[in-house]
């Protein structure tokens, strides 16, 4: 399994790996691939810069990327002091309803709670863009589109390439023709923010719109060698994969999970995810479960704009974290989650997928 992106990014295997922990994106890294750590859930640049130091020592000099968010539409800027202003009681109304309603208790006393996300601010995203640079990254992607220009003009004067997602075609495009190097085509399969256009018509799609002035990564469904094959038979030069690292072992040493969320998604099948904006006020690929269901019942109020949702139901999402109950777990996540059936550290899930990669190539050499 090699492409020219191994060469352009250093790398053993074209297989990015995209996750919010710093022990998952370290595993992916040592075991061939790019591990890119997301760095939207960092509301203060100096405890990524700390994350990165833990990186720099830990990935045995193999590469690795970071992953910021800076819509297209720029959020309201403020802090969250002064945003949590701006939420209209009628929302709290009914997020402290449901919350009693699915029987989630209060936090127990003495409990840490993490404040709501304010990583997809732009001020917040440039602080990220300033403390990676420090570090020796060798990617930089934007989960919501091509960064403002002088962001990618300041990554490239550190000899640094800049990846983008999209959705569809004409997004690649805008995003070539803003200066990113590598296109990201997100189905809409996949979890978390997410477009209308699933993998197997948008990648041909965009390989198409952008020729030969950018490689594409695959995005959304992505689980096996054989989905890694057909990611680069459509003309992908690699995968790009976030679901599937959330039931490695190095995941749950990150975030502390209490087991709700492992055994919600060990349990559910790809037919178990909503696309919703309920999350962080964009459409985004969740879990679906009792909370998912109580936001698309008739009485319930929209999702406000980014970043607003996301600091609405940030205390009910650290209730719902220590209620320990996989019913009403808020988990982003694709629908690759029906191949997620146990949990295994990184570098046998790598093994697993060069495995089946090399005997899907030796099936179809069969066919000839």
């Amino acid at each position: 399994m090699r492409t020219p992106l191994c060469d352009t990014l250093g790398i053993r295997y074209p297989i990015v790996g995209f996750t919010p922990s710093e022990h998952v994106a370290a595993a992916i890294s040592r075991a061939g691939g790019l591990g890119v750590l997301g760095c939207v859930r960092f509301n203060d640049a100096a405890e990524l810069d700390s994350v990165l130091d833990w990186m720099d020592e830990n990935t045995e000099g193999k590469p690795y990327g970071v992953d910021i968010v800076m819509p297209s539409k720029i959020p309201t800027e403020g802090s969250s002091t002064d945003l949590n202003e701006l939420i209209p009681e009628e929302h709290r109304a009914f997020v402290d309803r449901t919350l009693a309603e699915l029987g989630v208790p209060d936090l127990p006393d003495g409990s840490d709670e993490r404040a709501g996300v304010l990583g997809w601010l732009h001020s917040v995203a440039r602080s990220h863009v300033e403390v990676a640079l420090r570090h020796p990254i060798r990617l930089i992607a934007n989960a919501l589109g091509s960064p403002p220009v002088d962001v990618i003009e300041q990554v490239h004067a550190h000899d640094v390439p800049v990846a983008a997602l999209a959705g569809k075609a004409e997004h690649a495009v805008r995003h070539v023709d803003n200066g990113v190097d590598f296109v990201v085509a997100q189905g809409y399969e996949a979890g978390g923010h997410t477009g209308e256009i699933a993998s197997m018509v948008l990648l041909p799609e965009i390989v198409d719109a952008v020729g030969d002035r950018a490689p594409v990564l695959a995005a959304g469904g992505i689980g096996s060698g054989r989905q890694v094959a057909a990611a680069l038979a459509l003309g992908a030069s690699g995968a790009w994969m976030g679901s599937y690292w959330l039931t490695t072992q190095e995941y749950l040493q990150t975030m502390g999970d209490s087991g709700a969320m492992q055994r919600a998604l060990l349990q559910a099948n790809s037919s178990d995810t909503v696309r919703t904006r309920i999350y962080t006020g964009k459409p985004a690929r969740l879990l679906k479960t009792r909370w998912t269901e109580a936001w698309s019942a008739p009485d319930a109020p929209k999702p406000l704009p980014m970043p607003l949702q996301n600091l609405l139901v940030s205390h009910a999402h650290n209730r719902i974290h220590a209620a320990n109950d996989p019913s009403v777990v808020s988990m982003p996540v694709g629908q690759i989650v029906g191949r997620m059936n146990e949990v295994r550290p990184v570098a046998d899930v790598m093994a697993d997928l060069l495995r089946d990669y090399d005997e899907t190539l030796s099936r179809l050499d069969k066919t000839r």
